[in-house]
């Protein structure tokens, strides 16, 4: 409906011919293989980390557990963002990929904090560890994480996969360092190495986890998306023509992969027809990855926007 004096577009990025920034289809197949391959590294870590009394491989094996789990996370909330849209959920369940990733870094903080609270009580003594049975599971761990994680290569620009690829990538890293301490403890037999290691991995974890954290909760509470650079978009909406100002910009993650936008446009020549909307939604994807805009035009006259004040949303 359009009133005397505004009119609501809202341009998707179908009709514009946009192109939507999803994970390719086949990640479905990628997920599962790499899922299952790391719920078996997992078990086998397991085994042999209690059999060698390796507390490395113990936390080579929690880290694996949390990218397993972030594994079937990011799988399921790939599989719920492609769902259409309902009654209620209007976007359909796209956000499911930024509570996946979410949860997914809180998960491995968690595991994190137990495997080394573990690697700290066991310094002063860490008895006997079997070097030879630490270096074999961790090279079956580098093959492993490094398959998963080139499974996954296809999908890095969604952060939800992004998280995944990344756990496998640094995970092939960590098992490449449980391998070096099994082959220092073998040579040497300071069997400290291990517990000195299982704190490094943890160092590595907390430091990739962190970033997925910060950026996964700024995304769920409807942060700009670190990617959109708010002041360039405005700078771009406010120099088209006829526009005179613009206020109410809002910009948010509708997934991991999608933005929204909406914003109020001040023309005072009126309304500018559906081909302007469609060439600056068609902009709008190609310069700042916003794929779902919305705009209010108003004429700017005596009655002005209750909504104009930048600090009221």
């Amino acid at each position: 409906m359009i009133h005397d004096h505004e009119a609501h577009a809202d341009h998707h990025a179908q009709a514009a011919g946009h192109q939507h920034t999803q994970a390719p289809a086949d990640l479905g197949f990628a997920f599962a293989v790499a899922t299952v391959l790391n719920i078996a590294l997992v078990a086998a870590q397991i085994l042999y980390g209690l059999m060698a009394n390796s507390i490395a491989l113990l936390a080579d094996a929690g880290h694996n557990f949390g990218d397993a789990l972030g594994l079937l996370l990011a799988w399921g909330a790939l599989v719920l963002a492609r769902r259409r849209p309902t009654e209620r959920f209007t976007y359909g369940f796209r956000s499911a990929s930024i509570l996946s990733a979410l949860l997914n870094a809180v998960t491995l903080l968690v595991a994190t904090g137990a495997i080394a609270w573990e690697a700290i009580r066991r310094l002063p003594d860490p008895g006997e560890v079997a070097g030879l049975t630490v270096m074999v599971v961790a090279g079956i761990g580098i093959v492993i994480n490094g398959v998963s994680a080139w499974l996954l290569m296809g999908g890095r620009g969604d952060l939800n996969v992004r998280g995944a690829y990344l756990h496998l990538a640094a995970d092939a890293a960590v098992s490449a360092g449980v391998l070096v301490a099994g082959a220092a403890i073998l040579l040497t037999g300071w069997t400290w190495i291990d517990s000195v290691v299982s704190l490094a991995i943890c160092a590595v974890i907390v430091w990739g986890a962190w970033g997925l954290l910060r950026e996964s909760l700024c995304l769920s509470l409807g942060a700009v998306p670190a990617e959109v650079d708010l002041a360039n978009v405005r700078a771009y909406l406010e120099g088209l023509g006829g526009v005179r100002s613009v206020h109410d910009l809002h910009v948010w993650a509708m997934s991991t992969t999608e933005n929204a936008l909406t914003a109020h446009l001040v023309m005072p020549s009126g309304h500018p027809g559906d081909a302007f909307i469609a060439e600056v939604s068609r902009e709008l994807a190609r310069r700042f990855r916003i794929a779902h805009p919305t705009f209010q035009i108003e004429l700017g006259d005596a009655d002005a926007c209750a909504l104009e004040p930048a600090h009221i949303v």
